[in-house]
């Protein structure tokens, strides 16, 4: 299932719901590892915890299909930053973004990957928010945009910027104010820090998966496809078939 064109890159991203039943949350925790255990037990409501197991159940079984292993023998580590890699299949690629009970995964081969999915919720302070984390190319764009445009446009970087940080393994810390989309092919980078190589290299790009979200990809190669694959409707269907 893994793909090996080192040239070109696909990216599979999985689109799930985290709502879960007694019987598939089970399922998720099951899988999980002693620390995701403990993790999961310190969130302070039940919807966190469950939403947790969910989401990391998931991507466990997601990698076992690549993987062709159980997803409790997966050994899931953090880099220094806190970006979590396989340790015995370093070259298989996955990050994880969630939001509400919208989950999403991204796996691919051999590249540095992120993901980000945000919900476009109607907000105050945009341009507060712009001027703080935008690069002087992309506040001048977003400025320019009529105001019944700006809130999605808004997320639309947002979520790049996420993706791109996530994808470095070096996080926020970076600072999103220097990591500059191309507001005229905002598939490219105009610029990035200097620790993450030359901006050319990087790619964004954005999935349409639910209505009323915002969600990107970026990846550090030539993204060639992307396949996005509805998980969640393989669950619906096994449940009608019992």
């Amino acid at each position: 299932m893994v793909r090996k064109d080192k040239a070109l890159l696909t990216i599979d991203v999985w689109h799930d719901s985290l709502t879960t039943d007694h019987a598939q949350y089970l399922q998720d925790w099951r899988v999980l590892d002693s620390h995701e255990k403990m993790r999961a037990e310190k969130f302070k409501t039940l919807q966190l915890q469950q939403r947790y197991v969910a989401a990391h159940g998931r991507l466990r079984h997601i990698l076992a299909e690549y993987l062709s292993v159980s997803p409790e023998s997966i050994r899931i580590q953090n880099a220094a930053q806190g970006k979590p890699y396989l340790v015995d299949y370093p070259e298989l690629a996955f990050n994880l973004s969630h939001t509400g009970d919208s989950l999403l995964i991204a796996v691919a081969q051999n590249c540095q990957l992120g993901v980000d999915i945000e919900q476009c919720k109607p907000r105050n302070n945009l341009a507060a928010f712009v001027q703080k984390c935008f690069g002087v190319e992309e506040a001048t764009y977003w400025h320019q945009l009529p105001e019944a445009e700006q809130n999605r446009q808004f997320y639309q970087f947002w979520t790049r910027k996420e993706a791109f940080v996530k994808a470095t393994g070096l996080g926020i810390a970076l600072g999103l104010k220097h990591c500059v989309l191309n507001p005229e092919n905002p598939q490219t980078f105009l610029s990035v820090p200097a620790e993450c190589d030359a901006a050319r290299i990087w790619q964004c790009r954005d999935l349409a998966v639910e209505a009323g979200m915002c969600t990107a990809l970026v990846a550090d190669k030539t993204i060639a496809n992307v396949i996005v694959h509805e998980r969640h409707e393989k669950h619906e269907k096994h449940e009608k078939s019992h």
